[in-house]
C-alpha cells in the first residue's frame, strides 16, 4: 500500500496528520501537487511536482495508483477513478468514498456546477473545523490498522 495526497488543495494540518501516520506505519507517501511541497525528512515521504495544468496532479495519482493504495483527496472526479483502480479514497474531512455512494456524490457535484455556472451563489464548504481534523485521523488510523495487522500476518 501507498498513501498518495492531492496535495495542492489539502489542509496543512492533514499533511501534518498524513506525515506521522506514514513514519509510524511506515507506509511510503507521496504528495503530488502543481508545485513544490515541502515534506519532513523521512525514508516514507516524498513530494512529486507535476507540471502546471488543469487535473495534471490527477492524471499523475490516477496513473500511478494500484488497488489497494489510498488516495487522500477532496476531488470527487479523482475519488470515483481510484475507486475504478481498485484503490482506496478518503476526504481531508474525514469522510471515506466508496462505490456504493461516488455516483450521487459525481450527480450533487454536477449539480452545484451547473447551478453556479448560471450565476447561483452556492456558498462554499464550511470552514475546516477540529471536528473534521479530528475524523480524517481516526479514519485514516482505521484504514491503516487494517492494512498494518493483514502486512504483518504475512
Amino acid at each position: 500500500m501507498k498513501i498518495w495526497v492531492d496535495a495542492d488543495a489539502c489542509p496543512v494540518v492533514i499533511k501534518e496528520i498524513i506525515f506521522r501516520a506514514a513514519e509510524r506505519t511506515q507506509i511510503h507517501t507521496i504528495l503530488v501537487a502543481n508545485q513544490y511541497i515541502r515534506t519532513p525528512p523521512s525514508p516514507f515521504i516524498q513530494s512529486l511536482q507535476v507540471s502546471q495544468g488543469f487535473d495534471e496532479a490527477d492524471n499523475e495519482i490516477v496513473r500511478r495508483v494500484s488497488p489497494g493504495d489510498l488516495v487522500v483527496t477532496s476531488d470527487i472526479p479523482l475519488a470515483a477513478d481510484v475507486l475504478k483502480k481498485g484503490g482506496q479514497s478518503l476526504n481531508p474531512r474525514g469522510e471515506p468514498y466508496s462505490t456504493e455512494t461516488i455516483a450521487a456524490l459525481l450527480t450533487m457535484r454536477d449539480f452545484m456546477d451547473n447551478l453556479r455556472g448560471s450565476g447561483i451563489d452556492t456558498g462554499g464548504p464550511p470552514p475546516f473545523s477540529m471536528n473534521d481534523r479530528k475524523l480524517f485521523a481516526s479514519q485514516l488510523d482505521r484504514i491503516l490498522a487494517i492494512y498494518t495487522r493483514q502486512r504483518d500476518q504475512k
